[in-house]
């Protein structure tokens, strides 16, 4: 805007020119990447870093003992993904945590102290769950600690996101692998009685088919299919989903998504079983069954967002601007 008898001016927002090094070429995104990583510690001094590398030291044995379970128990397999996933949704808002200003808190080292007190509980019980958990709250202690409240807030998902890699506790485990396996014996037989191809019964969690029993074991109650496809609810609503009850909505709809896939597993393995033969319940072929269910109830849940999000333009509940970059600073002359 130019105000009568002047002359009309532009100005442009520029960035700054990109740091070039002695040889003439610019910084690679690893050597760029270590900068960041140096900047962001170097306020904290070498008291923080040393107190970051006490923790790592007790902690140590406690990030073994997971990442072993992770490599020999396939319920958990997943467990590897989870933190490479959170640290890219970190790494996705660093430039919205760079300008948040940072008001280190002493109610973080209460928090600290509190993981501690688990990890010493954990321990001194043997209790893995507790120990695990108690990682995950001094994280969330030094965070505190150094950068305050609002930082953690604003690293709330990422943080919560860890959960899915730490393995339930085994009451916890046991209370849950049972039902869900008695409710995939069940779909399976009713699936297969509206079918009518041959007789079947279910005693408990076994299917009596002619000439052969088919017993639905932990590891065919759906708990590893169920734990992978709730993080992969959690991450895809929390990236693509701008609104918090879509995305809850989304967590939620996975579970009868995923006992509904595991239940129709089961219904294809006493089929391939009743006419391939016992073997086809085992080996390759069940392993193979049960990729093709977690493909198949990924898809259905994509679909089901999108017949969400129709429904919700339909109604005009969808924000149009939903998706899209913030539109850019207007600078008036």
């Amino acid at each position: 805007m130019a105000l009568a008898g002047t002359k009309t001016t532009s100005t442009a927002l520029t960035q700054p020119a990109e740091e070039v090094l002695p040889g003439g070429k610019p910084p690679s995104k690893l050597s760029s990447f270590f900068q960041t990583l140096w900047n962001t510690a170097k306020p904290f001094g070498w008291q923080g870093l040393l107190l970051v590398g006490v923790l790592a030291l007790l902690y140590a044995s406690v990030v073994k003992l997971l990442v072993w379970q992770w490599y020999n128990d396939p319920d958990y397999s997943h467990g590897f993904i989870v933190p490479i996933l959170s640290g890219f949704l970190i790494w996705q808002r660093r430039e919205k945590l760079r300008v948040i200003e940072r008001r280190p808190s002493p109610w973080g080292m209460v928090i600290v102290l509190f993981s501690l007190g688990l990890l010493f509980l954990g321990s001194l019980g043997a209790e893995l769950s507790l120990t695990r958990l108690s990682l995950l709250g001094t994280i969330c202690g030094l965070i505190v600690y150094f950068a305050g409240v609002r930082m953690l807030r604003a690293m709330a998902f990422p943080m919560a996101f860890l959960l899915f890699a730490i393995p339930i506790p085994v009451v916890v485990y046991n209370e849950i692998v049972f039902p869900l396996q008695f409710i995939a014996s069940r779909f399976a037989t009713r699936i297969l009685e509206l079918l009518n191809l041959f007789p079947v019964m279910r005693e408990g969690n076994v299917l009596v088919l002619p000439g052969m029993h088919l017993e639905v074991v932990e590891a065919c109650s759906g708990i590893r299919s169920l734990m992978s496809l709730l993080a992969l609810a959690a991450g895809y609503g929390y990236l693509v989903e701008r609104s918090i009850p879509v995305r809850c909505l989304l967590v939620v709809a996975m579970v009868p998504l995923a006992i509904v896939s595991n239940g129709t597993r089961v219904m294809i393995t006493a089929l391939m079983a009743h006419y391939m033969g016992p073997g086809a319940a085992e080996g390759f072929m069940h392993e193979f069954s049960g990729w093709v269910i977690f493909v198949v109830a990924t898809i259905l849940f994509l679909l089901l967002h999108t017949v969400i999000t129709a429904v919700r333009k339909t109604l005009g509940w969808y924000d149009k601007d939903q998706g899209r970059p913030a539109p850019a600073a207007k600078v008036a002359q």
